[in-house]
């Protein structure tokens, strides 16, 4: 099944190709939120290879973490019961432009909140507040991020994620190899390709959950808060999401979702993150 979203993704990178040629400025300047809500439908670009928040189930097909309940559930808010959740997979090099041409309405995709950033996309307030860790074999000598700032060593990061761009500030010594996905890092990683693997914590732990083997350590070097982004010049719609986020803080759906998944992460202190 992974060899499906990898196809799929490639398709969605040619539709990308497509749609730039054609031009985009009509589903710029569409009203998402009114066209959603006629349709009863919000296309999210979400994380398929992110244990925790964005994962294929092998059994089912189906995409499930925190990020896809929390989406179904916004989705339920804002345009009723019948409202339908639909999913198309990205990554951190593909969610923008897919977002930027109309593929989709929205992304939750373990996307911080940055300044670069704002200037393409508009967030919603941050749902997930994360921070940057390592994630290592365990009993290897690395022990935080400053252990990695040395010449030679080899830091393993995600392409087009925040947390490649976080390593030249933090270890500018040490060289980054950048892979597409956590899957390739991971293997990577686990074939000494590189001293440590980065990226936020909760994806981390998702991670080491998976590889008995190895250890997130260092604690949490920088925040990281995720926010929802949608395109420039839809405010109502990042509005109506805004709304919808808190409905579900208040009435404890939040919570409830954050405990299913995060409650018994070995390491992770959900406790901190309810809201």
């Amino acid at each position: 099944m992974k060899k499906i979203w990898h196809l799929l993704t490639i398709a969605a990178v040619a539709l990308i190709s497509i749609t730039a040629l054609s031009g985009c400025s009509s589903v710029a300047n569409q009203d998402v939120l009114k066209v959603d809500q006629k349709n009863k439908q919000i296309t999210w670009g979400v994380k398929a290879d992110t244990r925790l928040f964005g994962l294929e189930n092998i059994r089912t097909g189906k995409l499930e973490g925190f990020e896809i309940d929390l989406a179904k559930a916004m989705t339920k808010e804002i345009l009723g019961p019948n409202g339908k959740a639909v999913f198309v997979p990205v990554t951190s090099s593909t969610r923008v432009p897919l977002l930027k041409n109309g593929n989709i309405d929205a992304i939750m995709a373990t996307m911080t909140i940055t300044p670069e950033r704002e200037k393409q996309v508009d967030f919603t307030k941050s749902y997930f507040d994360a921070g940057q860790s390592l994630l290592v074999k365990k009993g290897s000598p690395i022990k935080n991020i400053q252990d990695l700032d040395k010449p030679g060593k080899v830091i393993l990061g995600v392409s087009g994620s925040n947390s490649v761009k976080n390593v030249a500030k933090y270890a500018p010594k040490a060289r980054v190899l950048q892979l597409s996905d956590y899957a390739q890092a991971m293997t990577a990683l686990k074939s000494k390709q590189g001293d440590a693997l980065t990226t936020d914590n909760g994806i981390l732990y998702g991670m080491a959950s998976e590889n008995p083997g190895y250890e997130v350590v260092g604690g949490n070097f920088t925040k990281e808060p995720y926010g929802i982004a949608v395109n420039k010049n839809q405010a109502p719609f990042r509005n109506k999401l805004n709304w919808a986020l808190e409905r579900l803080e208040k009435n404890g759906t939040y919570n409830r979702l954050l405990l299913k998944w995060f409650g018994n992460v070995k390491g992770f202190n959900y406790q901190e993150m309810k809201r």
